[in-house]
């Protein structure tokens, strides 16, 4: 079996491809049946987590699970809050091929899912993005985005201020020209498109703050008890996601439908059907669009196979 580590998993994830690799798995589809997620309770919130399995495979071709250990309080002791590997089998035989870095293969495959929503919700002129966020996603998020907009500008917020800088500073080198946004709301006021990747337990935006034609992207809630939007943001705007689970796990959806702000008839498509062009995305320049991902094992498959694929003679 290969074993791929992370720096050649990377590579062999360019955006633009990727991006095009989760847009041919949306429309061929796989089979995905819910992740499993188990609590480990360490006896302290501080040191608890979640461990996610997530199975998918497509009949005849490719079997893939990931793994995934998601623990909040490691920022604290300054380490990354989530880790996870990818094991990629033959699907007709059930030989195991590769493994993969996990966390690879799932920041990149998040932030290009994001830039793919994005290319049917934002505007096509689209140029200024406020990354809210500092962790493995966000740090990818502006390379995924300029695959598909013009992304000239990059703000960045986070609710630790250095955190915030050494991005930046990161991004600077990258090429983009990239600053600090200490003041979220004013940050929120002067975006295109505002991406959100956190583990935030509360609403950081707000409605309000959301001007005519802004993209809000919601990648960073997975559970119930998270959320990065409040209620006024599905007040008047189109929502979208990435698949019905979104619909039984943010709560992000969950708490506005609780409050009457927003009816599950009212999802406007969701990601596969943005792919398959059975619903057209963005209707007009002054439309403000929302899409709420919670991440889908589909999109790791399709990683893993670009992957082991860039890797073949």
């Amino acid at each position: 079996m290969q074993i791929i580590d992370k720096n050649e998993t990377s590579n062999r994830l360019p955006m633009p491809a990727l991006i095009e690799a989760l847009r041919t798995m949306f429309r061929e589809g796989c089979e995905v049946p819910l992740r499993h997620a188990h609590t480990i309770d360490n006896g302290d919130p501080g040191s608890s987590g979640t461990f996610l399995l997530m199975p998918a495979w497509q009949p005849g071709k490719k079997l893939g699970l990931k793994t995934v250990s998601i623990y909040p309080g490691n920022r604290d002791r300054g380490l990354p809050g989530l880790h996870s590997t990818y094991l990629l089998f033959d699907a007709q035989t059930g030989v195991p091929l590769t493994m993969l870095d996990g966390d690879a293969i799932t920041s990149r495959r998040t932030a290009a899912a994001s830039a793919l929503a994005a290319q049917y919700l934002s505007r096509p002129d689209a140029s200024t993005l406020l990354l809210v966020g500092t962790g493995q996603v966000a740090a990818v998020i502006p390379q995924a985005y300029s695959a598909v907009r013009p992304i000239k500008r990059v703000l960045v917020w986070n609710i630790r201020p250095e955190s915030a800088r050494r991005l930046v500073a990161q991004l600077g080198l990258d090429g983009y020209d990239a600053v600090h946004a200490p003041d979220l709301e004013t940050a929120a006021a002067k975006a295109d498109i505002i991406s959100c990747a956190t583990l935030s337990t509360a609403p950081l935006i707000r409605g309000k703050w959301l001007r005519p034609g802004t993209h809000l992207d919601l990648i960073g809630s997975f559970k119930p008890t998270m959320r990065e939007s409040d209620n006024d943001c599905y007040a008047g705007t189109s929502v979208f996601i990435d698949t019905d689970e979104a619909l039984i796990k943010a709560g992000d959806l969950l708490e506005p439908m609780k409050a009457g702000m927003l009816r599950k008839e009212s999802i406007r498509a969701q990601l596969a059907q943005l792919c398959r062009a059975q619903h057209a995305g963005r209707q007009h320049a002054e439309e403000i669009t929302v899409f709420k991902a919670v991440g889908n094992a589909l999109e790791d498959l399709a990683a893993a196979c670009l992957a082991m694929e860039s890797g073949s003679p």
